[in-house]
């Protein structure tokens, strides 16, 4: 799908952000329940004080499936508004405020290449192998999946994914990101010499035959650059200045990171452990920059940072800001539907298949 973000006016390039959120709020009066805005847990705090519902990716698609709001505006990148498309129906129109929005995580991981590394991997072995994609992907990879008796995942998950898999195939093929993969697969005790890295530019993936037909998971080259950013050099840091942190972790983190953290989980997970931890406990977080900081201000009774001496951000997520989501509100309220995201039919209906494996396992 080409991206092509709309180009916003001058006039409304110079608005002032009292006059933007003004905006947003008389748009959200008029359409009542006819617009649903989404916001995903790393917005910044002006844009999600819009949102109607916010959540992390899992929390978000499940709200899109049951909502029944006409104009559903993403507040997020461009494969979540690619999501809320494939799970709701045609009537309804998914709209995200820069289409430009994207996802390196996502992009790690083509259509062509995965194909070529299915049907080479699947010539080695006789054994079931079924696929999963993280929802941190493109349709055309959720409809891999749902074409080939796989499945979506998110972070809350993963690890349901992987039970569900295991229950109809010997071998997992997991992309696009590999930590979130081997995370979740040695927690559930897979061990690591049957957990493997599939590198499409190395002959047989930059493994052996041997290590192939051993392997019981094997994971695509793929990573978020935001979560890269936290080590463990750091978190020993921590440790030596302050024996009471605890050390949480998202699962995109690096498999040393997450070994040595205290606690691991999605977005929702964090937020959940912090909100339910004792007053006065203190906190190194490993996940996007204002996610942690808003953690700070709901929580001022606790000492909460985030596990890095910068703050490591999502510039993706960014591109969605208080002008382009006013914007948008206006243009729909004026009956011109700019950045509507529209999956097309012929991975829409596997990848909907796909999504809804997903969100049947928590039914």
């Amino acid at each position: 799908m080409t991206l092509n973000p709309t180009t916003i006016p001058k006039d409304f390039l110079g608005l002032s952000a009292d006059e933007l959120n003004k905006r947003i709020i008389e748009v959200k009066a008029k359409l009542g329940k006819r617009l649903l805005i989404l916001g995903h847990h790393y917005m910044s705090d002006d844009v999600i004080a819009h949102a109607n519902e916010r959540g992390d990716s899992f929390a978000l698609a499940k709200i899109a499936a049951q909502t029944d709001a006409e104009f559903i505006v993403f507040c997020g990148v461009h494969f979540m508004a690619e999501t809320a498309d494939i799970v709701t129906t045609t009537a309804q129109k998914v709209f995200i405020p820069d289409p430009g929005a994207g996802c390196f995580l996502a992009d790690c991981a083509r259509i062509r290449d995965v194909e070529d590394a299915w049907q080479e991997i699947k010539s080695m072995t006789s054994e079931i192998i079924v696929p999963i994609t993280y929802v941190n992907s493109g349709a055309d990879m959720k409809a891999f999946c749902g074409d080939n008796g796989g499945l979506v995942c998110t972070s809350s998950n993963a690890a349901r994914a992987l039970k569900w898999a295991f229950e109809r195939g010997e071998k997992v093929f997991f992309f696009p990101d590999q930590h979130l993969g081997r995370n979740t697969a040695f927690a559930m005790g897979i061990p690591l010499n049957e957990i493997i890295l599939w590198d499409p530019d190395e002959p047989l993936g930059g493994n052996s035959l041997e290590t192939i037909k051993q392997a019981r998971v094997i994971l695509w080259d793929g990573f978020c650059i935001v979560h890269q950013e936290f080590n463990v050099d750091y978190i020993e840091k921590l440790r030596q200045d302050d024996p009471q942190i605890n050390i949480i972790v998202h699962p995109e983190c690096d498999f040393d990171v997450a070994q040595v953290a205290d606690y691991m989980g999605s977005t929702a997970y964090i937020i959940r452990m912090i909100a339910e931890a004792p007053s006065g406990s203190h906190w190194a977080v490993a996940t996007e920059r204002n996610l942690v900081n808003r953690l700070k201000k709901a929580y001022p009774d606790k000492r909460i940072e985030i596990l890095q001496f910068f703050e490591p951000y999502c510039k993706s997520m960014a591109q969605i800001n208080l002008t382009n989501l006013a914007y948008q509100l206006d243009q729909i309220d004026h009956g011109n539907l700019i950045n509507q995201v529209i999956v097309e039919e012929q991975y829409a209906v596997s990848a909907r298949i796909a999504l809804n494996r997903m969100l049947e396992l928590t039914q």
